[in-house]
């Protein structure tokens, strides 16, 4: 199991597969299956019983897992996908840009 470089919450890029492009928010982090759930993004049809929670049951759109190997963290002053340092400030550790160094 290795660690994910994006957690959640983090804006992210998609690089790969049929959502390339796309920008959204890391819903969730899956580290034990190195998957995330990506906002807006691998949008699926699931078929649902009646529960008490959705009493009308029916079709259902909600977003799929993705690997975290086809995303990345974005860069708003970049505008772009970016890889991630980890710098020192006070006695926290940040990630910022490697590109333009802002607090991701």
């Amino acid at each position: 199991m290795a660690k994910l470089n994006v957690r959640k919450g983090d804006e992210v890029i998609v690089i790969a597969g049929k959502d390339k492009g796309k920008i959204g928010k890391v819903l969730q982090a899956i580290p034990s299956a190195d998957k995330v759930i990506v906002e807006g993004v691998a949008i699926v049809k699931r078929h649902t019983k009646p529960t008490q929670k959705n009493p009308q049951g029916g079709i259902i759109e909600k977003e799929a897992a993705i690997h975290v190997s086809n995303v990345m963290p974005y860069c708003s002053v970049c505008k772009k996908g970016v890889r991630v340092a980890k710098n020192i400030q006070g006695d926290k550790k940040v990630r910022v840009c490697r590109k333009c160094g802002k607090e991701l």
